[in-house]
């Protein structure tokens, strides 16, 4: 068709719609908008052969007329797009039937085709929304492309800006991401600083898979004919939210901290670091640096942040004065419940933890005591049974805990009875034993840690029992079964159950919280006293009765015994 017969059939369509401008074009019969896309395309060829011709300057007055009359109409046509499918045009609806279709963001070439295939299949395999939602991208690229090719480019996306801005400003509003300055956040009281947490938390998933996702994808298939414009105006239309809302985190982990703040920066880091995939493909373009920078910044900071807690928790665990006077009948020290159930809150970061004390070399010059963490082989045998955690994570957890150990040991001195103190110490390492058997400190330190510390455990019974219980057993013969006289055998009873009588008497006070390990000392004791003294009672309890006319010299019978030793540690139990 010659350039002249194109602005006929170009000016035909143009004036045929501008007589029925309340009529949309792209509204109906898909086969009007393509006549009238054609016709702009063949005025645009007219255009170009029109400006080589010298005597083609009327022409060319004619065709720009012409031009600029079905620019302003495609402007309308775009913008009436845009407006009146708006939600099906919404992020969520973008994203939502992207990911439906399997669509990707760089994959949007064939959009077209996909389209005019889309649009055939059957009811059943696609829903109203999504073929509103198709049509209406492809008839908005359509237009774009005519626009951008005629160099009308700057008036098509400043209606799409507008727009798709107010859009995405909109949903970060409804989200509750704001503006807030340092100074704001300071001043904010923890319980109000949590909920805006707790608030930022569910935002940044919406905001990153819904809408900054749900707009790259349109943008870029609308503008899929100019990669400068999708780069310019995506970052035109989300770039300021997306800062806005990563700056949260950083002016969070540049406030005041304390260890209660520890758990929400974490929850801060772990959403950042699991959406970060997400946040570098959207926002890949060269213009949206500032949006990954501002991501990374706040990780940076509250990694930064988490660091100078645990520090600042070491220093405090060895700085406790709680509890100058020593706990009553050596139960469980508050220190080592408040230490314990705070490392087993970390326990349940250890993905993320693991990153951030990677490349964190402990704050002391000297190794970890052998007799504390083992061999270096066996140290590394034990990280490596668990999976989720790296070998660094294990070593700053098993620091933690033996700054604890080591607190413990200073308070066990306060208890002026000899053997009391190792009552404490295995209560309150079973205590950190247990904590760690039932929680996923035990995926950090691993089996070898566990029986390591069970073995000290033992090692505080046996001490107990060797101080606490040695007159006891002193005051049983070696031999049991010798043959001794009835008087001789009087004195050893007496002096058998007055020693006996003191460490019990002494000992009522004393807790073991902990059932098992209450077994374990009962049962240690049991086994060292009532067994021999039953021999030795069967043995010599007849002799006394013929010597001294009855048994009134033993007070106890095995099975006296052993009900007092099954009491023990039971009265005064904190529960």
């Amino acid at each position: 068709m010659d350039d002249n017969k194109n602005v006929e059939l170009a000016q035909s369509q143009i004036n045929k719609w501008e007589a029925n401008d309340t009529v949309s074009i792209f509204n109906g019969d898909r086969e009007n908008a393509k006549q009238y896309l054609n016709a702009v395309k063949g005025l645009q060829s007219a255009m170009q052969n029109f400006i080589s011709q010298k005597s083609a300057t009327e022409k060319l007055i004619r065709a720009q007329f012409l031009m600029e009359t079905a620019m302003r109409r495609l402007q309308r046509e775009f913008y009436h797009i845009l407006s009146s499918n708006r939600e099906c045009l919404d992020p969520e609806s973008v994203s939502s039937h992207s990911s439906s279709r399997t669509s990707t963001i760089s994959s949007f070439s064939d959009f077209e085709d996909e389209l005019e295939d889309e649009l055939r299949v059957t009811t059943e395999s696609i829903s109203e929304v999504e073929r509103v939602s198709i049509a209406a991208m492809a008839d908005l690229k359509s237009i774009a492309d005519c626009m951008i090719s005629a160099g009308y480019a700057k008036e098509c996306v400043k209606i799409y800006t507008n727009v798709r801005k107010y859009i995405i400003d909109q949903g970060l509003y409804r989200l509750g991401v704001e503006k807030m300055s340092f100074s704001q956040i300071q001043k904010l009281e923890w319980n109000i600083m949590e909920i805006k947490i707790k608030s930022w938390l569910k935002a940044v998933k919406v905001a990153v898979k819904t809408l900054f996702y749900g707009e790259r994808i349109l943008c870029d298939q609308v503008f899929a004919s100019s990669e400068s414009i999708r780069e310019l105006w995506f970052n035109e239309i989300c770039g300021e939210g997306a800062t806005l809302l990563f700056s949260f985190p950083e002016l969070v982990a540049k406030s005041k901290k304390s260890p209660e703040k520890m758990f929400r920066t974490l929850d801060l880091y772990e959403a950042i670091t699991d959406l970060w995939p997400e946040i570098n493909s959207i926002f890949s373009y060269k213009s949206t640096s500032a949006v990954r920078s501002q991501a990374s910044n706040s990780l940076i900071k509250l990694n930064e942040s988490v660091r100078t807690m645990m520090t600042d928790f070491e220093s405090a665990i060895l700085k406790d004065s709680s509890k100058k006077k020593p706990v009553p009948g050596g139960g469980i020290h508050p220190l080592t419940r408040y230490v314990m159930n705070y490392i087993s809150f970390l326990a349940d970061y250890s993905e993320v933890l693991s990153i951030i004390v990677a490349d964190w070399p402990l704050p002391v010059h000297a190794p970890l005591p052998e007799s504390y963490f083992g061999s270096s082989n066996n140290n590394k045998n034990d990280h490596e049974t668990s999976s989720s955690s790296s070998p660094g994570l294990s070593v700053r957890i098993a620091w933690l805990i033996l700054v604890l150990l080591c607190k413990l040991d200073g308070k066990a001195t306060l208890f002026k009875d000899v053997s009391l103190p190792y009552i404490f110490l295995a209560n309150n390492l079973q205590y950190v034993v247990v904590k760690v058997r039932n929680s996923n400190l035990k995926f950090i330190l691993g089996d070898v840690w566990i029986s390591k510390h069970e073995a000290k455990l033992k090692q505080y019974v046996s001490s107990f029992e060797a101080v606490g219980w040695s007159t006891v057993f002193s005051s049983i013969p070696d031999d049991p079964t010798a043959d001794i006289s009835p008087e001789q055998a009087k004195k050893i009873f007496k002096k058998f159950i007055s020693s006996f009588e003191e460490a019990y008497c002494k000992q009522i006070s004393w807790v073991a919280p902990d059932p098992k390990l209450r077994y374990l000392i009962k049962a240690s004791v049991a086994d060292k006293i009532v067994g021999p003294y039953k021999v030795f009672y069967e043995r010599n309890r007849i002799g006394l009765v013929t010597a001294c006319g009855s048994d009134s010299v033993v007070r106890y019978t095995p099975e006296n015994l052993d009900s007092f030793l099954c009491d023990h540690f039971s009265l005064g139990l904190e529960m």
